[in-house]
């Protein structure tokens, strides 16, 4: 019987074993990657975390594990297949056998939607990003496209064009569909221009991203866009597969979790992009991690 088992080793997950082996917890974290840190590890290059300017984003995420690894942290390499509230306990089934803990903390964090087109793994992470408040200020001056007609695709473009040359937005329908006040402001910006009907066929570049091959939707007609970065934006999934029906999630899929992360079953919580929040940064993640793990702490007492 464990007292916490952490399901998930990015940021938010690695911070909450951090916290709680200094709190005397005893603690195991899964993971079902070979290694920790999450999105993280595809992340070219971090800038807004505090007092690390330019980090790798596979160094931090390295950083990360190493600290808990310090601590003597145990993890187990292992997928978790189900969860189940048992009252004083929760039991999680692993493709490796069943574990017993007084307490869970769910981070497992969310994928974004891919294009799923040629260039786009290769280039991801020099030129191709999901994040534009994690990664515009590296296209400060620059062309860049975003792709989507979503309220955070919009958002995304509005961000971008505070400080990028030009912003084209990309979208395979006639019209957008976010937000109307986004539409207006979007609309508002000189330095934006909204391709409609139109796909990214292709993502080029050879070890940063050049242009977009665009395909017409109406005409099939296929055109070479010149652009430094691609900014995707057509969907976030977050993973709670687990808990579908045993915590309440939103309509989105995301936990309901307050800043203590505790969701509506006692002892479970849920800490990172899992949760329902405003904004899903490493620095927000690792917030969510500490809270999680005191909040874990204190029912374990």
């Amino acid at each position: 019987m464990y007292d916490l088992i952490i399901i998930g080793s990015g940021p938010a997950g690695l911070s909450a074993a951090v916290y709680g082996k200094r709190a005397g917890l005893n603690l195991l974290v899964l993971e079902k990657n070979p290694m920790s840190g999450g999105q993280v590890l595809n992340t070219y290059e971090v800038d807004n975390y505090l007092g690390m300017p330019g980090m790798d984003g596979f160094d931090m995420g390295t950083r990360f594990r190493e600290h808990a690894d310090k601590l003597g942290v145990e993890f187990q390499e292992t997928t978790a297949l189900s969860l189940e509230d048992m009252g004083d306990s929760k039991l999680v089934r692993t493709d490796g056998g069943e574990l017993e803990a007084k307490t869970v903390i769910l981070a497992t964090g969310a994928v974004h939607a891919l294009l799923e087109v040629p260039g786009e793994e290769k280039l991801s992470g020099r030129g191709v990003s999901y994040c534009a408040t994690c990664d515009g200020a590296f296209f400060r001056g620059k062309t860049v496209a975003v792709v989507g007609g979503g309220d955070v695709a919009l958002e995304d473009a509005i961000y971008l064009a505070r400080t990028c040359e030009k912003v084209y937005l990309i979208h395979r329908r006639d019209e957008l569909r976010g937000a109307m006040v986004l539409q207006e402001e979007l609309g508002s910006l000189p330095n934006v221009e909204i391709l409609y009907s139109h796909v990214v066929e292709e993502i080029l570049g050879e070890d940063a991203v050049e242009g977009v091959n665009l395909k017409d939707c109406k005409t099939g007609e296929v055109s070479l866009l010149p652009v430094a970065g691609v900014f995707v934006a057509v969907g976030i999934r977050p993973e709670t597969e687990l808990v579908q029906g045993l915590a309440a999630c939103d309509e989105n899929g995301y936990v309901l979790a307050g800043e203590d992360c505790a969701t509506d079953v006692p002892g479970l919580f849920a800490a990172g992009d899992v949760r329902r929040k405003p904004i899903r940064q490493i620095v927000t993640a690792v917030s969510d991690g500490a809270n999680a793990a005191v909040s874990a702490g204190a029912w374990c007492r």
